[in-house]
Parts: C-alpha cells; structure tokens; sequence
C-alpha cells in the first residue's frame, strides 16, 4: 500500500514537471515565430517623414523658410522642381502646412533651447542657496561648540559661496577679454595683405564665400546644415534684439528709446557679413531695413567661442551719405559709353546720392568722352559730374589721386572704380554701410566675369550683358587678387598719403594703398560683393612694363579668360574632334 502511495506521488511529480517543460516550449516557440515574422523595428523615423513632401517648402530645398538657406529667389531648386511635380490642388495646402511646421519645428527649439537655460540658472541657484543654508545651520549651532569653530565653518560656507561667484565673474571677464582682442571695433596692425582674415557675405538664401572648398562655388544655396544652423541662430537673436527693447544699453547707461512701431522680420535682413578669428570667436554684422528707405539697422554680435556677445545695436542713416565715383580713363571710349548706360540707370535714376568724377589722360578722343556726359547730363537732367583732363601718360594712381583730391565738398565717400566695371543699387548701399570715416575701409572682392565667347561658344550667341552676369563657377571667379576698387572717406584716403603716383602703367598702385591701410589701425572690411563685377576684355600686356608688372599682367590675362575645365576643353579640342571623327567613321548609320 504504501509503496502505490509513492509511486503515484512520483508519476504526479514527472507529469508537473513535463507539463511545465511543455508551457515554457510553447512559450518559447510564439516568442522566436514573433521575432521571425514581425517587420524589424528601427528607432529612426520613415522616410518620408525624413525627407519633404512633393512640393514641399523645406529650407535646405531653397523654400522660404524664415532661416538662412530658406527663401524665395534665385534659380530653382529641388523643392522646386519637385513642386512642379506634384498634384497642383493639393500644392497650396502643402506649402501652408509645411510652413507651419517648420515654424513651429523652430518655435519648439527656441523654447527648448530657453527651458535648458532656466534648468541651469535653476540649478546654480539652488546650489548656492543650499551652500549658504548649510553656512547658516553651522552658524547657529551656539558658542558651546566652541566660538572658533563656528567662525570658521561659516566662513568656509561663505567663502564657497564668494567662490562660486567669483568664478563666474572670472568666465564672463574672460568672454570680455576675448572681445576686446578680437578686430571687432578697430583694426589691428598686420604684417601684409596675407594676413588678413577676409568676411564672408550671406543673405537669407546664399553664403558668399572665397574658401569654396571641394565644390569650388563662388555661392552656396542651400549652405551647408552646419553653417545654416549656426547663422540660423545668429539671425534669430538679432531679430529677437530688435524686437525686444532694452533695459540698458551697450556701455550700461540709461537706455534710449530702441522700441518701434515696427515688428522686424526675416524678410527685412538685407546681408550680413561673417568671419572667424580661430584664437579668439566669430564677428557677425547683420544689416536689416529700417523704418525709412534709406535708413538701416545694423547689430553687431560676437562668439567668443561660448555664448554671443551683443556689441551694437545701431541705426544708421544713409539719406545724406554722397558717393563720389572716380574714374580714371584714357581713350576706351566705347567702353565709357557702355559704363554711362549702366550709370544712368543705377546712379541716377534709381539711387540719385552719387557724383561722377572722370580723370582723363591725354587729348585724343577727349571730345567724345565730354559729348557722352553732356548726353547724359542733358537727357537725364545729371549735373553732378566732374571732367578732369591730364596732359601726361596714363597712370590709374595718379587718377584716382587727382579725382580724390579734386574734391572740395568736404569729407565725401569715395569709390575708386574702373571703366569696365559694373554694379548694382545694392552695391552702393553696401559701399556707405561698410565704410566709415576714421574707423573702416570697404575693399570688396568683385566677381570677374569669363570671356563670353567661350562661355556661349561665339560672340552671336551671347545674351545681354545683364543677363550674363551670373555668379557661377562656369562664368567667373572672385577676383580676391584684385585690390582696385574701394570705398574710404577723403579724409582716410589723405590721411593714409593716398598712392604711389610714381608708379606707371598696369597695376601695383593698389597693393601697396592695400598695404598701407593693413599697417594702419583702420579695419579693412574685405569681403564679397553679389553686385561688383568686372566685364571681361581683352587684355593687352604692354612690352615697356617692368617684369613683375608684367608677370602680373599676364596671370591676370590668364585667369580671365576661363575656368579651368574651360581651358582644358579648349587645348584639346584637336583630340577631342579626333575622336568624334573617329567615332562617327565607326558607326556611320547614327546621327
């Protein structure tokens, strides 16, 4: 009896057990048929809600998006084409809805960025209160542990705090040390023109820059996301400092009346200029439209690679700011006549603050040059020109020197030019707002323009000069060599010793003012301009130049004339219609 007690104990026994052992494979079985036929899982999202809708406005696709990289204008890009892809009912609410998100996606990152802020102000607070909590528990503890123990625990507590204190007085002393090193409100003495740090220039939709990197363009669109995030953040606290009024101001005096009626807007920043110094932060100079049309806001904000510094926040008023242009000349005179069209336009009936001074060398076709402006005068009701007339051998720095001290109307903006340049009302705008007097010279790097001719294949398939004028990689290239044109005051221009008229013919006068301004303590603003450019012509190299002009001379011809792709499909164009010779002796039937 006993023993068939045991033995069913021991069958129970085994049939939990197997019954168990069954529960947990069938477990395991539906556990691996999930993990087998579930699609995977990933933490990143779908595609499509990485990449933008058909249509969509997305800043990075050229869209007009309220941060840099994101706008209207210029050539169509990939949102555009995509657009025109699309169902053309449902584009509009697209567009709407991608605007909306994207300004929200920024709204979103603002606050986020602010609650980050509070939870680290909060913090320190909290630590330091704690600190002098504890300072004061150890305080109040009596004299019956002693007096002196007391004294000095409260004085640690104390001095923990002052610490505390202290270092951050000690970071922002620093963040300040690292501003006033930098070439932001006056220039430094340099050694030569190899030590400059040049600006570059952007607007909402493009990034002008010399150091084009592997791309090798001259312009940007979309920038590059490291770039747009950064200048992204710029122009969001210079509008949010326009917006908001201050406190105090700059130098912590009572504050003048900076609040308006006007609400600022991405759509009212101009252009701004940026560069880096790598031992000390990055000066931004963002210009937006005033209230007036010629007046302007202009915010200075400096990264001492930390936080940014506000340095001004200015209004600048250019109703009355005159620009005398000088052109030096001698003979070209169908250029001259091209020139005056486009100043007509420009200087005259589009901007009206400018006077044109013509210094001219020698007698021969002097008359048509004086019968060109008394046109222009007479149709154009222009009066505000001066023709100088020098007996001598051509020298543009004995021009520019003679049109520059000619002036007798006081301290006037000057813009040395030349006959086969071209420019635009922006230019003139960014000429008065970059130069100041005792403080900044404006030296722009203009973009030279490609010989047409191999550009569009032959002279008849070239469109109108305007239309040429495109900042591309295939039709020119920033002249960062060239140092001719510049905007200074007369007083800067005096001061400095003007040029070196004892140099003759082509080039060299402008390196060494260059240089001598770079040896001032003036700030030399060197950056690009989108609306100076230089129309190609054939250049001549005279065989009376000194060698090093002429070595200069030639390189410049060089250059000139097309890219390197360019050049390269011109030197092989034997090989290259060798081949296709070839190639269409061995396929006869295809055209």
């Amino acid at each position: 009896m006993l023993h068939a007690v045991m033995l069913r104990r021991g069958l129970l026994y085994w049939v939990s057990r197997i019954g168990g052992l069954l529960v947990l494979l069938c477990c395991s079985l539906s556990l691996l048929y999930l993990m087998t036929c579930s699609p995977p899982h990933s933490n990143s999202p779908p595609l499509s809600h990485v990449l933008p809708h058909v249509g969509s406005n997305h800043p990075s696709l050229g869209g007009p998006g309220p941060v840099i990289g994101a706008g209207p204008g210029g050539t169509r890009g990939a949102g555009d084409i995509a657009q025109s892809r699309g169902p053309p009912a449902a584009h509009p609410y697209q567009v709407l809805l991608q605007e909306r998100e994207e300004q929200h996606r920024l709204y979103i990152s603002s606050l986020k960025k602010q609650i980050a802020q509070l939870k680290e102000d909060l913090q320190e607070r909290s630590l330091q209160l704690k600190r002098v909590q504890e300072s004061l528990k150890t305080a109040g503890k009596g004299p019956a542990e002693g007096q002196g123990v007391d004294t000095e625990s409260q004085a640690g507590g104390l001095g923990e705090v002052q610490g505390a204190k202290s270092q951050q007085s000690d970071l922002q002393e620093y963040l300040r040390t690292q501003l006033s090193k930098a070439e932001v409100t006056s220039g430094t003495r340099l050694p030569n023109e190899y030590a400059v740090v040049p600006f570059e220039s952007f607007t909402l939709q493009r990034v002008y820059q010399l150091e084009m990197g592997l791309t090798r363009h001259p312009e940007e669109k979309p920038v590059r996301k490291d770039k747009r995030d950064e200048l992204g953040e710029v122009l969001e606290m210079a509008l949010r400092s326009l917006n908001t009024p201050s406190s105090q101001n700059e130098n912590g005096g009572p504050a003048e009346k900076t609040q308006t009626s006007k609400v600022y807007t991405p759509s009212d920043f101009i252009e701004g200029i940026t560069r880096t110094e790598r031992d000390k932060g990055t000066l931004y100079e963002l210009t937006f439209r005033g209230e007036a049309s010629h007046e302007f806001r202009r915010l200075v904000l400096f990264r001492p690679f930390g936080p940014l510094l506000k340095v001004k926040n200015e209004r600048m008023d250019t109703t009355n700011v005159l620009i005398n242009i000088i052109v030096p000349l001698s003979r070209r005179v169908d250029k001259f006549k091209q020139f005056m069209q486009n100043f007509r336009e420009v200087c005259v009936r589009q901007d009206g603050r400018v006077h044109l001074t013509v210094v001219y060398f020698g007698k021969e076709q002097m008359s048509e040059v004086r019968s060109t402006l008394e046109n222009t005068s007479r149709e154009a009701s222009f009066k505000n020109y001066t023709l100088l007339q020098l007996d001598e051998e051509f020298s543009r720095g004995r021009g520019l020197d003679v049109g520059a001290r000619a002036w007798k109307g006081g301290n006037v903006l000057l813009f040395f030019c030349d006959v086969d340049i071209y420019f635009t009302t922006d230019f003139l705008n960014t000429c008065r707002l970059n130069a100041q007097p005792g403080k900044k010279v404006f030296y722009p790097v203009l973009f030279s323009q490609y010989n047409p001719a191999l550009i569009y294949g032959s002279p008849e398939h070239s469109p109108p000069v305007e239309q040429q004028l495109v900042i591309k990689k295939d039709t020119g290239f920033w002249r960062d060599f060239g140092f001719g044109m510049t905007c200074q005051y007369r007083s800067d221009f005096i001061n400095i010793g003007g040029f070196d008229i004892d140099i003759k013919g082509w080039g060299g006068e402008d390196v060494h003012l260059y240089r001598k301004y770079l040896h001032s303590s003036l700030l030399v603003v060197r950056a690009p301009s989108r609306g100076l450019f230089h129309l190609w012509h054939e250049k001549h190299c005279a065989d009376e130049l000194p060698p090093d002009q002429y070595r200069m001379c030639m390189q410049s011809k060089a250059m000139n004339e097309a890219s390197h792709g360019q050049l390269g499909m011109l030197f092989f164009r034997h090989e290259i219609e060798a081949h296709l010779r070839k190639q269409k002796q061995q396929n006869p039937k295809k055209t």
